[in-house]
């Protein structure tokens, strides 16, 4: 059955990226009604790997476990995809703040005019910054010479904003040129996500270092582990948290890293939720879950601590 899944997913690619290149021209609301249409039946496809990829959790050779010997890692980011996210910023923030968290935030900078007052003040209150792509416009791996101009101005914003982490817009990935950025680290990938326009999980729920074509040292490619926010609560229309407990669990057995993305572009902080938001009470009653059920059995850091830890270990990614 897992065979016929990972087939189904590369026979898919070139549909994906033929919506991909279209996408522009289609309204919204015709786009969400596409991909919920999709995701639905791909859903009942993919159940053997969908949320839950056994393969996952195969333990990486080596593996010292986790800092101050906790039983598994907890990594929060968020990219804000649009203007939109990025005045809902401090609201998501708050809930963190009020229960003892912090998290990334990845802004787009050629998207909209990213804010120096609010990396600023986000930085002071032990939140990280990260960049998320240049354009959000899904091109960067279309060809080398592209990614290699992009890479530079990509660069340049790093340096800038004092960023050491990138994730590019989509989950679009190629990890050998993604090595062309100065990072720490890359958070491009996931575990499973047959859903991505690139669905190609990396099928582990640990950090693992990426050799460097030009010789530097590796960077580490940190997967998200968790369901994405937009996929749960827009695409797939579910009323609560069910699935991100159920999969938290499962990488809490395994020891692995729950790494979640949550975009505050989506989250409603108030009011009835639009055709593309979910209540962020959702996100709040995650957090109280896991303060709750889990207590201080878990490691909770930046993804540049779980980044600058694991290229301090010996261990390989599980093959």
């Amino acid at each position: 059955m897992a065979l016929e899944v990972y087939t189904l997913i590369r026979l898919d690619r070139t549909r994906n990226r033929l919506f991909y290149s279209i996408k522009p021209l289609i309204p919204r609301s015709l786009q969400l009604l596409l991909r919920r249409r999709t995701v639905v039946w791909k859903r009942r496809r993919c159940a053997a790997v969908w949320p839950i990829d056994e393969r996952a959790a195969a333990v990486p050779e080596g593996w010292p476990g986790w800092p101050e010997g906790k039983r598994f890692a907890l990594v929060l980011t968020h990219d804000v995809d649009t203007a939109r996210g990025q005045d809902r910023c401090l609201d998501l923030a708050k809930i963190e703040k009020d229960l003892g968290f912090r998290s990334s935030f990845n802004f787009v900078p050629r998207r909209y005019n990213v804010s120096a007052p609010l990396r600023e003040r986000l930085t002071e209150e032990g939140f990280e910054i990260g960049v998320h792509g240049l354009y959000h416009d899904g091109r960067y791996f279309t060809s080398r010479s592209l990614f290699c101009e992009r890479a530079r101005q990509i660069n340049a914003y790093l340096r800038q904003w004092g960023a050491v982490g990138f994730r590019a817009p989509s989950m679009l990935h190629n990890l050998e040129w993604i090595g062309d950025l100065d990072i720490e680290y890359d958070a491009s990938t996931f575990d499973t996500d047959p859903f991505e326009p690139q669905a190609d999980g990396v099928a582990t729920i640990f950090p693992f270092l990426v050799p460097r074509a030009d010789g530097r040292s590796p960077y580490v490619e940190l997967p998200y582990t968790l369901p994405q926010d937009f996929t749960l609560f827009v695409l797939l229309r579910e009323d609560g948290i069910g699935t991100w407990k159920r999969k938290l669990a499962w990488v809490s057995d395994h020891g692995g890293m729950a790494l979640l993305n949550v975009h505050p572009d989506y989250m409603a902080f108030g009011g009835r939720p639009g055709i593309e938001e979910y209540p962020a009470a959702y996100y709040r009653e995650f957090l109280e879950h896991v303060r709750s059920v889990y207590g201080n059995q878990f490691w909770h850091g930046l993804p540049r601590e779980a980044a600058r830890w694991s290229a301090r270990q010996a261990f390989s990614k599980p093959v």
